[in-house]
């Protein structure tokens, strides 16, 4: 964690409200991916950090990538247009997924000249691949058990079990190439049973292709939902890796291509939100204090993301249960009924720790107020 004297010193130089990326934090995630699970290639989330400093350190780390539009693909592409033109396309086609199993025609037209891997769950996505991306690679994206994920997604996305084999098969009446097969456990899942089911599920899916004469699949995408240590329920990322691994090895030779789409996992310990209170009241004999950052920008998660980060003060003393609202005239933009604070003073400043995923991302500039100026150290 960046230490409070630092925060308060890039206040005062950046001004508020502000939100510091630590790269030494991000560089310490991936390594710590890469070390737990040595044969899963992490294609990043760039949806939990689209952000071209992150995207970069990443890069440097070995990170590839997956996107769900074309501006995250752009900002990608961007980072890496400077190589020779045969190794930035051999580049893309290994580290780039585009992994929104709903994709615009437009899209697919302009993806096709890259010949990227792309996800598919539906016999309307072939046909519109076939039409406009025939160069792209496929993968199937399965639905799996989502039980006890902080944000679930199998409602919206992902072929049933059942149909699963001939959706592939389909595809390749079509003249396309399904490359693998994908699955994602939801955001934030602590039940390690899910990827367990998962990985079987999709063993039973490769045995079931092959049986049907289809051999072509190399590769399982295992999707994200690796947890972040928001508090002390969340169990140590290596006994999750142990399960991941322990199932790999058993169903998966080894040349079959693992990859995963860590996104929180990566992002959020190193994000610190730094704000100033603007206002403060009593309501309902409760302080109240409010702050010129909230839920429709830096805090956005807590609504998103369904996640929340305690508001702490760099000001010592006896603390009270507190209220803290957004500088918003919205009565949703509240970012606590319930924080222990000390007494605090208008201009005084209050932090948030862990806020790195998805909250900028997903923040507005809602009754004018623009959002948190982004400060990255350790680059």
């Amino acid at each position: 964690m960046i230490a409070k004297a630092r925060l308060q010193r890039l206040a005062e130089e950046h001004g508020t409200p502000l939100l510091v990326i630590d790269h030494d934090e991000l560089r310490k995630n991936i390594r710590m991916f890469r070390r737990y699970l040595p044969r899963v290639q992490p294609y990043f989330a760039v949806k939990a950090g689209a952000d071209a400093a992150i995207v970069r350190t990443l890069f440097e780390e070995g990170a590839s990538f997956d996107v769900a539009s074309m501006p995250e693909f752009d900002l990608v592409y961007e980072n890496i247009k400077k190589m020779p033109a045969k190794e930035r396309q051999d580049w893309i086609w290994n580290k780039i997924i585009y992994a929104n199993p709903i994709k615009p025609v437009e899209t697919l037209a302009e993806l096709d000249k890259y010949k990227p891997l792309v996800t598919f769950d539906n016999v309307t996505e072939i046909d519109k691949i076939a039409r406009h991306a025939p160069h792209a690679g496929l993968v199937l994206r399965l639905k799996v058990s989502n039980t006890g994920a902080m944000v679930e997604l199998s409602s919206k996305f992902g072929a049933s079990p059942g149909e699963a084999v001939d959706l592939i098969l389909e595809a390749d009446r079509r003249g396309l190439v399904v490359e693998g097969v994908s699955f994602h456990v939801g955001s934030q899942t602590t039940n390690y049973q899910n990827y367990v089911e998962a990985l079987n599920l999709t063993a039973d899916i490769f045995a079931e292709a092959k049986s049907r004469g289809y051999t072509k699949m190399n590769l399982v995408d295992i999707g994200g939902g690796f947890p972040a240590p928001y508090d002390d329920t969340v169990r140590p990322f290596r006994e999750l890796a142990r399960v991941i691994n322990s199932e790999i090895k058993r169903l998966f030779p080894k040349e079959i291509e693992i990859l995963a789409e860590p996104g929180r996992f990566f992002v959020a310990t190193a994000g610190t939100s730094v704000a100033k209170v603007i206002g403060k009241a009593v309501r309902d004999g409760k302080p109240s204090y409010y702050i010129n950052d909230g839920v429709y920008h830096t805090y956005s998660g807590q609504i998103f993301d369904h996640c929340r980060y305690p508001v702490k003060s760099f000001r010592r003393g006896k603390t009270k249960l507190s209220a803290v609202f957004g500088p918003t005239c919205d009565a949703l933009d509240v970012i606590s009924m319930a924080e222990n604070l000390p007494e605090l003073k208008c201009d005084d400043l209050v932090y948030s720790e862990m806020i790195g995923a998805y909250a900028h991302a997903s923040a507005t500039t809602f009754n004018g107020f623009s959002p948190a100026t982004v400060v990255h150290v350790n680059e």
